[in-house]
């Protein structure tokens, strides 16, 4: 029996769950939810989901011509498990509703890990969200760290990692925020990534600063790591080229930026041009006495999408080792 995928938000991260969680062959969209008449609530519906909106909108979804399922409080009924992409500042009473309804739920890393005391990465710490009520999984940043930050710990022991992001002002669909032409530090240090990494890897040791600039596309990770453990740049080539999710890339051969990265994805045949994989330069491994140096990239809209799908497995109890769940995943979404 397949388990059934309620997906409260249908915007940016919560339509890509729902095309990843219907690729997979243990589980199934239900339902997705919008609050307002749009035509990503249009794209729903065309695309096969039922629809489910806040009871008091019922009517403005009706005379926008848009079919409804029923209020979002219906779907709660038919559900195992909700994944909320919902917008900030409302998770308090989401909470409150999925446990009056007797859900589990799945939140994404613009939450704070208070709210459900559960972070999630599949590679690092599957096992900690097995058979919870709720769960969060970490931010495209924190995850896109953790990915390659874990096989690095595991394989040579990180006695400090130093990273400076490099981070997309707005997605591309957001026309709102900026900044527009301008590069924006981000003067809190450490930044939230630093510590998001801990709610994960708690016994890691690692520093982050952060600037906004003016794109869309992906974020960019410059990344210093001593390491406990003596090395070469063969092997952290080499393990990175074992790490499940993890693309070794060369600007050689022409990929220099995340406009090539992303061209890249589109040609792969991608859902969406997505880049699921943390996409780390090959020609940009160093290892300089004990100390290594890389770059890697974040597709914001894509990195997390694959973890929501295994962390889906591990709440659900669908397959407890955590590797043959990535392999799994990564297999229905060609990754």
């Amino acid at each position: 029996m397949k388990i059934r995928v309620g997906i409260n938000g249908y915007g940016t991260i919560g339509k890509r769950v729902a095309t990843a969680v219907n690729q997979q062959d243990d589980m199934e969209v239900v339902g997705v939810t919008k609050t307002k008449p749009s035509y990503e609530a249009n794209l729903a519906v065309e695309s096969g989901y039922p629809l489910y909106v806040p009871l008091e909108n019922i009517n403005m979804f009706k005379q926008a011509g848009i079919e409804i399922a029923g209020s979002i409080a219906d779907m709660y009924k038919s559900v195992d498990i909700i994944v909320d992409c919902t917008p900030g500042k409302v998770s308090k009473q989401y909470k409150t509703d999925y446990i009056d309804a007797g859900v589990k739920a799945i939140w994404q890393g613009g939450e704070n890990h208070n709210l459900t005391g559960v972070s999630f990465n599949a590679s690092a710490n599957y096992k900690e969200s097995w058979g919870v009520q709720f769960s969060r999984v970490v931010s495209c940043n924190t995850t896109g760290i953790i990915r390659t930050m874990y096989p690095l710990d595991k394989e040579f022991k990180v006695e400090h990692a130093y990273i400076s992001l490099i981070r997309r002002s707005a997605d591309p669909n957001d026309s709102k925020i900026g900044p527009i032409n301008a590069i924006e530090p981000v003067v809190e240090i450490p930044t939230h990534h630093g510590p998001d990494v801990q709610s994960v890897m708690p016994w890691i040791n690692i520093s982050t600063m952060a600037v906004k600039v003016p794109t869309t596309l992906m974020h960019i990770h410059t990344v210093i790591v001593k390491l406990n453990t003596e090395t070469s740049t063969d092997q952290v080539i080499k393990l990175f080229k074992e790490t499940p999710r993890v693309k070794l890339v060369k600007s050689k051969d022409g990929i220099r930026s995340t406009a090539q990265i992303m061209d890249l994805a589109r040609e792969m045949g991608r859902s969406r041009g997505d880049m699921f994989e943390i996409v780390v330069w090959e020609d940009g491994i160093k290892v300089i006495d004990n100390t290594l140096y890389y770059y890697q990239a974040v597709n914001q809209e894509s990195d997390v999408i694959p973890e929501n799908i295994d962390c889906i497995r591990s709440m659900c109890k669908l397959e407890e080792n955590p590797m043959k769940s990535i392999e799994k995943t990564n297999k229905a979404m060609g990754i």
